[in-house]
């Protein structure tokens, strides 16, 4: 066994292993020494017999594994066999001669990630090694991920393992052990109520009411009955006594979502009530003592709408005695792929569907959206996936679907006289579909590469000027994608 570390490199795949199998130790070693040359930062090893490379995947970690067809005691396609039950997430590429392409292929089908022919060009071995060993990085991210899911609570739970949602949590735990008030604010989607349930869950009034209300909801002539309750004959059609959310989260929490769009008039009400523990039903004439903590969340910037005159500063300081920001998901973007799991999960259960998977670019692309509506607008983009997905695995094609708007490969009866249209000519409809998948490939490119076109060449395969070319005929220009971060 050789360990090579030369010393310039480029293209570091940090901490990763790659393992070089071949019975002829020259050729062995001047292929190992060319990897390393190239991946510097990757551990590099070579085994000279099948035997030889099982011990090295029993000892430790291997994420890429090249090796020959043709070695003695034991074949390339036994040690792909062996290695996949010690390994299933590791990518294996196999080495033949011309002549032994149809054997390369069977081993494609045994479960190999891909194969090079002899002799072997470097270009194509380096792309080859770059694919394989961000294969199995995301396959080992997707490994990690259902474990911690494994962890994760099916409902109610913060979902998440990155540093802002460890803080959150901390926050969390703290903020319960008390009775003050307490102001959420985060963007829209962000999960503020999850967060008020939380805060009450935890503390000491758990086993009391929660209630939540969403106040631009209620009319705003009609929230404050609501909120205080109302006594019989307080206005037309107020024929009972009516208990408002206060009196019904007496002893509890009650959470004021959206805090910010409530009234002056409700604002002064709202005043009292913190200020000394009392409310008064509309109608009435007495006051009625209530216990209950208030936990008031918004979207607003509430500092604009003090200076504005739209908001009281004595209930914002009422209101904001303890402070929870929550994180937009682009600052959390370590947590993406495991929300969209968990999403996935439950709605799949909510569907009643055997369990899907994502594959691993699925979860890498959802990384690099912004997600404006950040968590809710996640939920619904794979709630969308979920029912547009035919099979048990969710791939790009199946994202590039639901962007475009899936409905109509569901149903192709959008005239307005509900028939069916005729089928187009052969050669029309191919076309159709192949500039259609063209279009939304090189979209996907330069997104990804942020309108790079030398990138989007040697990610795709194909030359420059064949990137170009499909620019200049499908009408895109590069530069528009240059600040591109997501789907829009």
């Amino acid at each position: 066994m050789t360990t090579l570390s030369p010393p310039t490199a480029t293209d570091s795949p940090i901490g990763m292993g790659i393992l070089i199998v071949d019975d002829e130790q020259d050729f062995a070693r001047g292929l190992a020494r060319l990897v390393a040359g190239r991946f510097i930062e990757a551990r590099v090893e070579v085994a000279q017999s099948g035997k030889e490379a099982l011990q090295i995947l029993t000892a430790r970690k291997m994420h890429l594994m090249i090796t020959d067809l043709r070695m003695p005691e034991m074949n390339g396609m036994q040690l792909l066999t062996e290695s996949i039950k010690l390994h299933p997430d590791l990518s294996m590429v196999v080495l033949s001669a011309y002549g032994t392409v149809e054997t390369a292929v069977e081993a494609l089908h045994a479960g190999a990630y891909d194969f090079l022919t002899k002799p072997i060009e470097p270009d194509q071995l380096f792309r080859v090694v770059t694919k394989g060993l961000e294969r199995s990085r995301l396959l080992e991210e997707n490994s990690q991920l259902r474990q911690i899911l494994s962890r994760q609570g099916s409902h109610g739970e913060l979902v998440g393992e990155g540093p802002a949602m460890r803080k959150l949590r901390q926050t969390i735990a703290a903020v319960a052990q008390s009775d003050y008030a307490v102001l959420i604010r985060g963007e829209s989607g962000t999960g503020k109520e999850l967060v008020a349930r939380l805060i009450h869950q935890t503390g000491a009034r758990a086993a009391r009411p929660f209630l939540s209300v969403n106040c631009p909801s209620i009319p705003e002539n009609l929230l404050e009955s609501e909120l205080f309750g109302y006594v019989k004959g307080a206005f037309t059609g107020a024929d009972r006594n009516h208990k408002g959310l206060f009196s019904a989260a007496h002893t509890g929490t009650i959470h004021l979502d959206e805090i910010g769009d409530i009234s002056p008039a409700v604002q002064t009400k709202l005043l009292r009530c913190l200020q000394n523990g009392e409310i008064r039903p509309v109608g009435s004439t007495a006051n009625q003592n209530v216990d209950v903590r208030v936990i008031s969340s918004t979207n607003q910037d509430l500092e604009a709408c003090l200076k504005n005159k739209t908001f009281r500063e004595d209930l914002y300081y009422r209101l904001n005695v303890l402070t929870l920001n929550l994180p937009p998901l682009r600052e959390r973007v370590e947590d993406i792929p495991l929300l969209a799991q968990f999403f996935l999960r439950g709605t799949c259960r909510e569907m009643g569907l055997a369990e899907k998977e994502m594959a691993p670019e699925v979860l890498q692309w959802m990384s690099t959206c912004p997600w404006p509506g950040n968590v809710r607008e996640l939920q619904n983009f794979v709630r969308r996936m979920t029912v547009f997905c035919p099979s048990e695995r969710m791939d790009m094609q199946l994202v590039r679907i639901v962007l475009e708007g899936g409905s109509r490969l569901v149903c192709d009866t959008d005239r307005a006289d509900g028939q069916t249209r005729p089928p187009k000519a052969y050669k029309e409809a191919k076309a159709e579909v192949v500039n259609a998948f063209t279009l939304a490939y090189v979209r996907d490119l330069l997104r990804l590469t942020r309108g790079n076109v030398s990138e989007a060449a040697r990610i795709s395969g194909l030359s420059r000027v064949a990137v170009q070319k499909i620019l200049a005929r499908t009408g895109e220009h590069a530069a528009t994608f240059r600040a591109y971060a997501g789907p829009q």
